[in-house]
């Protein structure tokens, strides 16, 4: 009897210490996505600063170029999830939610709206040769 109550309560301990939490969930969204910036449509990624939207995920990517890395964000507001319409750029370092007006940092994707807790989901950026980018959930 002892030994089933050991039992129960590491199985109930390892159950809610999972991190399957619903911010988690909700950001593995994207399929694999290439990115040629080549492409006249990805001509402002070429540059520190630059940004582009993109194909993935529920309503679409925002690629921005740091000069040394790359990073790409859902244009999914997070805050609203009943949203049809993606966020958009503002003065190219925001992204804003036209439902809901709240406004998230293009650095990290953090919610800059007073009230806003929920971040704005990121995925993996890297460049795997010449001009190709590719973008995958981390």
């Amino acid at each position: 009897m002892f030994g089933k109550k050991i039992i129960l309560v590491l199985l109930l301990f390892i159950l809610f210490s999972c991190e399957s939490t619903e911010d988690n969930r909700r950001c593995n969204i994207i399929n694999n996505q290439t990115i040629n910036l080549a492409n006249p449509q990805f001509i402002n990624l070429q540059v520190p600063g630059g940004w582009a939207y993109a194909n993935g995920g529920a309503r679409g990517l925002v690629i921005y170029n740091f000069g040394n890395n790359f990073k790409a964000f859902s244009r999914e507001c997070p805050a609203d999830r009943t949203c049809t319409e993606p966020m958009t750029m503002l003065n190219d370092i925001k992204l804003v939610c036209s439902c809901d007006d709240s406004e998230y940092s293009i650095l990290d994707g953090s919610p800059q709206t007073p009230g806003f807790n929920q971040s704005v989901c990121e995925f993996r950026v890297y460049k795997a040769s010449g001009s190709i980018l590719n973008i995958t959930n981390f």
